[in-house]
């Protein structure tokens, strides 16, 4: 189930790391999950960030380039009292101020860490600071497909359609994404996990098996954007 904010629009995720690359993987994770997500690189930017998008929750990295993550915070809750925090932390950070960070009901993770939990961290957190399940049922749809993200049925102008868990994880991708162009590369580290050392063409190559089960004999609703990666959107 999804979480949404109370009044059922998406939730809203503050990325705070000085890595783009660690920000940007982590932005992409959470969009995955449906939930509205601005990233930013300093503190300063972090502050005025949360000023403009009011955040519902803060991912926020304790050691950034102009400020660390404490006064990133401290400047965040004078206009939000109670936003939610999950800290990103060196392996090294001594434990009592660990514990005096997460007194106040936040959490944290230590660097490496795995995206799984960083998000299971977060959803725990929004849920106790009130974050409300949508009444929306698993289904998503684009057009005349529909898939069932809890009995994993996928249906085509009302014809099952069988897939394998490849495929179904590739389809899930692209109807979460509907219209939007998705690199190779979000597709490898999305359906093919992150540390994942193949190459683009097995994208090409589960496409191609996806296009025979979803696009035969419909108008078709995958197509591929020359140099740019894969947009699914529904037939015209």
């Amino acid at each position: 189930m999804e979480l949404t904010r109370p009044d059922g629009t998406p939730l809203r995720v503050l990325v705070v790391d000085d890595e783009v690359n660690i920000a940007e993987l982590v932005s992409m994770a959470l969009r995955y999950e449906g939930w509205e997500v601005r990233a930013a690189h300093t503190g300063s930017k972090a502050v005025a960030a949360a000023k403009e998008m009011k955040p519902d929750a803060v991912v926020l990295d304790m050691m950034l380039p102009d400020f660390d993550g404490l006064e990133v915070l401290r400047r965040m809750r004078a206009a939000q009292p109670d936003l939610p925090v999950v800290f990103l932390t060196a392996r090294d950070a001594v434990e009592d101020r660990i514990a005096g960070l997460t007194a106040g009901g936040d959490d944290y993770v230590t660097k490496p860490f795995s995206l799984e939990e960083l998000v299971a961290r977060l959803r725990a957190l929004m849920r106790r600071a009130g974050a409300q399940q949508a009444a929306t049922t698993s289904v998503l749809t684009v057009g005349d497909l529909e898939l069932d993200e809890d009995s994993h049925e996928v249906r085509r102008g009302g014809q099952d359609v069988t897939l394998t868990a490849t495929e179904f994880e590739l389809l899930r991708f692209l109807m979460r994404n509907p219209r939007r162009v998705l690199s190779k590369a979000q597709i490898l580290d999305r359906v093919w996990n992150y540390d994942f050392g193949g190459q683009a063409n097995v994208v090409e190559l589960y496409i191609s098996y996806l296009r025979k089960k979803i696009d035969a004999g419909h108008e078709p609703m995958i197509h591929t954007m020359r140099g740019a990666g894969y947009v699914l959107k529904p037939a015209s």
